[in-house]
C-alpha cells in the first residue's frame, strides 16, 4: 500500500500508540457483543417465565458497568489514535517548510505559492485524516465485523449468518471501482484549489494595482470563474462520496430483510430461539457500522494516498545546489573575483551573463551600472549561491565558489534586494531579522547608518511600530531604508545592494553611502544602480549591457572614455540641475 510506504517512518516511530490503539479497539468491539447476547438470554427468560428481579438487577447492573468501562476504553483509543493524526499533520508541515527553505528559485518556479500552500492545507489535512480516521474505520471493518459474524455463528446460527450476509461481496465490487474514481477527481479538485490560492494571492497583493486600474469588476468575475471551476470539481468529488452511503444502506436494508424473514422461519423450526432472533438482529445492526467504516475507508484512503502522493513529490524535489563532501575551508573572503562568468537561467535560451570578468580586494567596493535587464541583479545572485554555476569561474579568496560551503557563503553576504520582504511585526522585529538578539543600541545604530532615524521617531510608537503586511504601513523609501538597516545590523563582510536607493533622495543617499564607506571600512560592497552618484565612489565600475561587459574602470576613467556611462551621467547631472 502506497500510503503505509510513504508513512513508514512515522507509523515505525508511533508503533507502539497505534498498538496501543488498536488492541484496545478491538477488545471494545469484543466487549460490545456481549449486551446484545445478554438482552437475547432476558428476552428468552421472560418467554418462559423464569425471569427474576435478582435476575433483571444482575443483568441491568452488569450492562451499566459494561457501559462505564467501554467510556473509558473508548476516551483512551480515540486520543491515542487521532492524537497521532494531529502529530503526524505537524511533523509534515515542519518537513514541507524545511524543505522548501532548502530549496533554489528553479523549485518556486516549478511550483506555484498556491500548489505549494495547498500541499500545507489541505493535502497535509488528508494525510491527517487517514492516519486518524482511516485507521479508525479500518480496525472497525476487520475487527468489528469478523467478531461480530463469530458471535453470530456461535451464538446463533451459521445458515441465518451465511445468508444474511450474501449481498456483502457485491459491496465491496462496488466500493472499490468507486474508489478509484474518487481519487481520479480528488487529484483534479486539489490542482484546482492550488489554482484558486494563486489567484487569492495575486488579488490580495495587487489589491492596489487592481483599483488603480478599476479593475475590481474583471477581477471579482475571473475569480468568479476560478471559484466556480473548484466548486464544480468538487461537487464531482463530492457526488461519488455520496454514492458511498446509499449503496451500504441498500446492501444493509437487503441483509436485514434476509434476517428477519429467514431468521422467523428458523424461529418457526425450532432451529433458534426467539431471544436468539433478537440477538442475531442486533448484531446485524452492529454491522452496519463496520459496513459503512469500509466504503469510508476506502474513500478517506483513496483521498489520503492521492495527498501523499502529491506532497511526496514535493519533499523528494533536491535542491539543485549541494555541497561538497568536503568543502574547502576559507576564514575571510580576502577577494572576489570572476574569470568569464556566463550564466544562463533554466527557463531561459539566452545568457543573461556573458564572459563577465572583474577582480576585488577586501574592502573594495564594486559598482554595477546598465540598462534595464542588463544581468546587474543576476550577478549579485551568484555570490548568494542560488543557481548552479560553470566551475571555476567565480572565486572567493582564490577557491572556486562551488567549493565553499553554500551556508558559509551566505552568512558572508548581507542581500537588500529589489524588493523589500517586510514581515508584520515591529521595524525593530524586521529590522533584528538577521540578528534576533541584537541590543537596542545595535539596532539604533544600524537605524542610524540607514538615515532611518527621523522617519522612526514621526512613528506613533518608534521602533514598536508595526509596518503592515509586507510593509503596507510604509512608503517605497523608508522600504528601502529599514531594509538597508536590517542589512547592516549583521556587519557582514560582503555587502549586496542591488538598486536598493532608487526610492530614496539624492541627499539622503549620499548620507547612507557615506556612512556605509565609513562603518563599513575594510569590508566588500556591490552596489547595482541607475542612479550613478550611488557608484561614483567606487574602486571599480563595470558596465553591463545584454549580459556583456561593455566598459569598466573608475568613475574617472569612464568619464575620460565618452561612453553609456559618460553619457548617462552627463544626462542625470542634468536633470538633478534642472530639478533644483
Amino acid at each position: 500500500m502506497s500510503f503505509v510506504h510513504r508513512l513508514r517512518w512515522f507509523l515505525k516511530d508511533r508503533w507502539g500508540s497505534y498498538t496501543l490503539a488498536i488492541s484496545v479497539m478491538a477488545i471494545v468491539s469484543l466487549l460490545s457483543t456481549v449486551p446484545p447476547n445478554l438482552i437475547g438470554k432476558t428476552v428468552d427468560h421472560i418467554r418462559e417465565g423464569q425471569l427474576t428481579s435478582a435476575d433483571l438487577t444482575q443483568t441491568v447492573l452488569l450492562l451499566v458497568g459494561l457501559a462505564l468501562l467501554l467510556y473509558v476504553m473508548v476516551f483512551i483509543w480515540i486520543t491515542r489514535l487521532f492524537g497521532n493524526s494531529a502529530l503526524v499533520e505537524k511533523l509534515l508541515r515542519g518537513r514541507l517548510l524545511a524543505n522548501m527553505t532548502r530549496m533554489t528559485p528553479a523549485f518556486f518556479q516549478r511550483n506555484s505559492t498556491g500548489q505549494l500552500m495547498a500541499l500545507a492545507t489541505n493535502d497535509i489535512l488528508a494525510i491527517g485524516q487517514t492516519a486518524g480516521y482511516g485507521v479508525m474505520t479500518l480496525v472497525n471493518t476487520l475487527v468489528g465485523a469478523s467478531v461480530v459474524v463469530i458471535m453470530m455463528i456461535s451464538l446463533v446460527s451459521f445458515k441465518l449468518m451465511l445468508a444474511a450476509l450474501i449481498p456483502l461481496p457485491l459491496l465491496a465490487v462496488v466500493i472499490s471501482k468507486l474508489g478509484k474514481k474518487v481519487r481520479t477527481r480528488f487529484l483534479d479538485a486539489q490542482a484546482s484549489f492550488g489554482k484558486m490560492n494563486d489567484h487569492a494571492l495575486e488579488s490580495i497583493s495587487g489589491i492596489r494595482v487592481i483599483r488603480s486600474y478599476v479593475q475590481e469588476s474583471d477581477d471579482l468575475a475571473a475569480f468568479d470563474r476560478v471559484t466556480s471551476e473548484v466548486m464544480q470539481k468538487n461537487k464531482r468529488v463530492s457526488l461519488l462520496n455520496a454514492l458511498f452511503q446509499p449503496i451500504i444502506s441498500l446492501i444493509v436494508g437487503v441483509s436485514y430483510s434476509i434476517g428477519i424473514g429467514y431468521g422467523s422461519y428458523l424461529v418457526f423450526q425450532n432451529e433458534i430461539s426467539l431471544g436468539q432472533l433478537v440477538t442475531f438482529n442486533i448484531y446485524l445492526g452492529m454491522l452496519i457500522w463496520p459496513m459503512i467504516s469500509f466504503g469510508e475507508f476506502i474513500n478517506v484512503l483513496q483521498r489520503g494516498s492521492a495527498s501523499a502522493e502529491r506532497l511526496d513529490q514535493a519533499l523528494t524535489q533536491k535542491p539543485d545546489l549541494k555541497d561538497l563532501d568536503k568543502p574547502a575551508v576559507v576564514a575571510v573572503p580576502t577577494s572576489i573575483e570572476a574569470k568569464s562568468l556566463t550564466f544562463t537561467y533554466p527557463t531561459a535560451s539566452q545568457p543573461s551573463l556573458d564572459n563577465v570578468s572583474f577582480q576585488l580586494e577586501r574592502g573594495q567596493t564594486l559598482g554595477i551600472v546598465g540598462k534595464t535587464g542588463s544581468g546587474k541583479s543576476t550577478l549579485l545572485k551568484q555570490l548568494l549561491r542560488q543557481y548552479p554555476l560553470e566551475q571555476e569561474r567565480l572565486y572567493i579568496a582564490g577557491v572556486p565558489i562551488e567549493r565553499i560551503a553554500i551556508d558559509q557563503m551566505r552568512r558572508w553576504a548581507a542581500y537588500v534586494p529589489q524588493e523589500h520582504l517586510l514581515l508584520s511585526k515591529s521595524i525593530r522585529e524586521n529590522i533584528a531579522l538577521g540578528k534576533p538578539d541584537a541590543t537596542l543600541e545595535e539596532v539604533a545604530r544600524a537605524v542610524e547608518m540607514a538615515s532611518f532615524k527621523e522617519d522612526i521617531a514621526a512613528m506613533p510608537e518608534g521602533l514598536g511600530t508595526i509596518v503592515g503586511e509586507n510593509g503596507v504601513m510604509l512608503s517605497g523609501g523608508q522600504k528601502q531604508r529599514l531594509a538597508i538597516a536590517r542589512a547592516l545590523l549583521i556587519d557582514s563582510e560582503i555587502l549586496l545592494l542591488d538598486d536598493s536607493l532608487s526610492a530614496v533622495d539624492a541627499r539622503t543617499e549620499s548620507r547612507i553611502l557615506h556612512n556605509i564607506r565609513l562603518e563599513r571600512e575594510g569590508k566588500t560592497t556591490f552596489i547595482t544602480t541607475h542612479r550613478l552618484s550611488a557608484v561614483s565612489h567606487a574602486n571599480w565600475i563595470i558596465v553591463l549591457n545584454e549580459g556583456r561587459v561593455i566598459e569598466e574602470g573608475t568613475h574617472e576613467e569612464l568619464m575620460l572614455f565618452g561612453g553609456w556611462y559618460k553619457q548617462q551621467w552627463d544626462r542625470q547631472q542634468m536633470e538633478a540641475s534642472l530639478e533644483e
